[in-house]
């Protein structure tokens, strides 16, 4: 009799914790979820997670909030989520390459690995650009210049230790040339440099320069990428033309959780962003503001991950930029 009760008992408990489990997934979201954003109001990536963010909102039935956290390449974004409540209100919008290069730049009071993939969405475009009335027309062009003056080329960027620096520098390397790499606060100053004829080169995501293109103003002379670009198929890739080890360090953008957060939630969260990424509807709008879809699973994210960490890190260590 008391076996038979206390395995009754046990099948209640069990029916219960199931049917808690089922509530508490099915009352999530009960309110807005943030996303912080550590790049600033209008930039490539703030654009493209509030187009992501309005998508969502009709498939977790409460709105995405974008908050912009600007400061220290991300880390002060990543530090509010892993501090908080890991109870999938806070996400954070971050690069593979945060995670590959940049922390290992940084002295930061917490664990990256905290934080855990849930969806990729953009490729960040880069094109090598140079003045419109350059004199060089071509990638070997620019080489032989380099060449027959060594440390006369001089080429922006927008920080030393970032993908746009680390492009170059393998560029510059593999083609055996000695140039000088100047760093600058923000893509404006960075333009306005180019523009101004502060320095001869400059590396840049495309939507911040498109128009600029299209004005003539400035030249793309490659894009870093393994292929030609459906929006720009007169540009050559950098692979194309004999480097294909810098369109190696792919420069991706998705979205971040506290590894902590429970699993449910987690499910809910990656449904979700798995039918944001089907949409079509979002994909041409990417495409109309010249970003380009990059759908990816959390396990895919995490290999692009560990590919960039195993091309960035010597380079980093060379260039005395690493910190243990």
């Amino acid at each position: 009799m008391l076996r038979n009760t206390l395995i009754t008992g046990m099948m209640i408990l069990l029916v219960l914790g199931i049917m808690n489990s089922n509530s508490l997934a099915k009352e999530y979201p009960t309110k807005p979820i943030e996303i912080l954003c550590p790049y600033t109001a209008g930039s490539t990536v703030d654009l493209m997670i509030r187009l992501v963010a309005e998508t969502a909102k009709q498939y977790l039935g409460q709105p995405l909030v974008v908050i912009n956290k600007t400061g220290a390449g991300g880390s002060l974004a990543a530090s509010e989520v892993i501090s908080s409540k890991p109870d999938g209100y806070k996400l954070v919008e971050l690069t593979n390459l945060y995670f590959a290069t940049t922390t290992k730049t940084q002295k930061i009071p917490f664990d990256p690995n905290d934080l855990e993939p849930l969806a990729n969405f953009i490729e960040i475009d880069h094109f090598f650009t140079v003045k419109g009335d350059s004199q060089w027309k071509t990638l070997d062009d620019l080489l032989n210049f380099a060449k027959k003056n060594p440390g006369k080329l001089r080429w922006g960027h927008v920080g030393r230790g970032i993908v746009q620096h680390l492009f170059g520098v393998i560029l510059f390397r593999k083609a055996g040339v000695e140039t000088i790499d100047v760093p600058y606060k923000g893509t404006p100053e960075q333009i306005s440099a180019i523009l101004g004829g502060h320095i001869d080169a400059s590396v840049t995501t495309y939507v911040t320069v498109k128009d600029l293109l299209k004005a003539e103003r400035l030249k793309a002379l490659f894009a870093i990428s393994d292929r030609r670009y459906s929006y720009t198929p007169d540009i050559p890739s950098i692979a194309e033309l004999g480097f294909p080890e810098v369109a190696q360090l792919r420069a991706l953008m998705g979205l971040y959780i506290h590894k902590n957060t429970p699993d449910n939630i987690k499910q809910i969260l990656k449904d979700a962003f798995k039918k944001v990424q089907d949409d079509k509807g979002l994909s041409d709008k990417f495409i109309q503001i010249g970003l380009t879809p990059s759908f990816l699973t959390p396990d895919q994210m995490r290999e692009t991950i560990r590919n960039a960490e195993r091309l960035g890190v010597p380079i980093l260590k060379e260039l005395g930029l690493y910190i243990e």
